[in-house]
């Protein structure tokens, strides 16, 4: 797009950056997995300092913490409301523990629909979370699904920042043996979590939840020809995209997280203005000075003020006094 500017992904670079997807290991969770044996060993061995360690590395301010996939799902009823609770008071711990530089996204013991919903209520009212993170899909259903409205419609009621992290659905394991399924599935429900959540109305509904879509969105840049055609050829779904699919598509956040290629890049800018573009980084799944790296190479010094910390003040205005 533009040459890049000074390079601060350094180690000693000025603090500024914001990192919206950033994921920790509760040892609640770290147990549960490994009964299960799933997982990774980069959330295996995660330490709060290997974070900490990084955002020095990086230049990040303040990062957003959240538990990756799967949370909870896989757990019997009592043992998801455990875990969920367990992880998101050790993520409301660490930030206290380091005032400034974590944030936190509540997890939430789904699919378990009435426990989420306590589950919304104590992280915002008792551990004063910032938001919540749900994944692309639980099961065979994406959000958007109305056995969801009930979650949807408490995150409306508190006007709610939604981080939306991906995973593999039920319907889609084992698609191609010899593949990890995150390659292509990742990128893919999140997809179809964006196309459930327009063409249902959910997104309509619910239009005071701010979505943050992870990686980019997806692939749905690359569809957007198709997302646009479908209220055209199918009068049906015209009623839940009055204003025109890109419209609603331009609402929502997108983050930084594995698409630092010159390509998504491209065309996630090319459809989404800048303002709603936000650095994450996937740590320790991915590293943040290499995100930085990718990012500059692509944006000029000023698109990265932007999309390092300014489009996060605006979202999440309370990171203003850090």
């Amino acid at each position: 797009m533009t040459a890049p500017g000074p390079n601060d992904a350094t180690e000693g670079a000025a603090r500024r950056r914001i990192d919206i997807h950033h994921h920790l290991s509760p040892p609640t969770h770290l147990e549960t997995l490994k009964k299960a044996k799933l997982g990774s060993p980069p959330t295996f061995a995660w330490t709060p300092q290997q974070s900490l360690d990084e955002m020095e590395q990086a230049g990040v301010a303040t990062a957003f913490l959240a538990v990756t996939t799967p949370v909870a799902a896989f757990l019997d009823r009592d043992m998801a409301r455990r875990v969920a609770r367990e992880c998101n008071e050790y993520g409301a711990q660490l930030r206290a523990d380091f005032p400034g530089r974590f944030g936190m996204f509540a997890a939430l013991p789904l699919p378990y629909i009435e426990d989420a919903v306590r589950e919304i209520e104590y992280a915002f009212d008792a551990l004063g979370a910032d938001g919540i993170c749900l994944m692309t899909s639980y099961g065979d259903k994406w959000l958007g699904h109305a056995d969801f409205d009930p979650v949807l419609e408490a995150l409306h009621r508190r006007r709610a920042v939604v981080h939306v992290h991906p995973t593999v659905s039920d319907r889609c394991t084992d698609i191609l043996p010899n593949i990890p399924p995150p390659l292509i599935e990742y990128g893919t429900d999140s997809t179809r979590a964006i196309a459930n959540l327009i063409f249902t109305g959910a997104s309509a509904r619910y239009q005071d939840i701010s979505f943050i879509f992870s990686h980019g969105g997806g692939t749905m840049p690359f569809l957007i020809e198709r997302f646009n055609n479908l209220p055209t050829s199918d009068k049906r779904y015209a009623a839940f995209t009055s204003a025109g699919v890109v419209a609603e598509l331009q609402r929502f956040y997108y983050d930084t997280a594995i698409i630092t290629h010159p390509a998504p890049l491209a065309a996630l800018s090319t459809l989404i203005p800048l303002s709603q573009i936000l650095f994450g980084s996937d740590f320790p799944l991915r590293s943040a000075t290499n995100t930085v790296k990718g990012l500059r190479a692509f944006f000029n010094e000023e698109q990265m003020l932007a999309i390092d910390r300014g489009n996060a003040l605006r979202l999440l205005p309370q990171l203003g006094t850090l």
